[in-house]
């Protein structure tokens, strides 16, 4: 299995806009995703625009959006 490694916050904005997340705003330097949830609630992930994440805050963000760890693998 693939280690975990630091992503750019445009590769994870790519994964996470392929499985149903659209940029909403940014608010400094954190741009924020959400998804429309089918029970009618949202998910919402904040991303650092950073050049590199590191894989803790890259953990955090898998956690948020409720994805598949193995879809950030590489």
């Amino acid at each position: 299995m693939p280690k975990l490694r630091p992503l750019s916050a445009a590769e994870v904005g790519r994964l996470l806009g392929k499985h149903g997340f659209a940029f909403v705003h940014q608010r400094g330097s954190h741009l924020i995703y959400r998804r429309q949830l089918p029970a009618g609630d949202s998910a919402t992930v904040p991303v650092p625009n950073r050049r590199e994440i590191p894989v803790g805050t890259l953990k955090s963000i898998i956690s948020l959006s409720g994805l598949d760890e193995m879809l950030f693998r590489k």
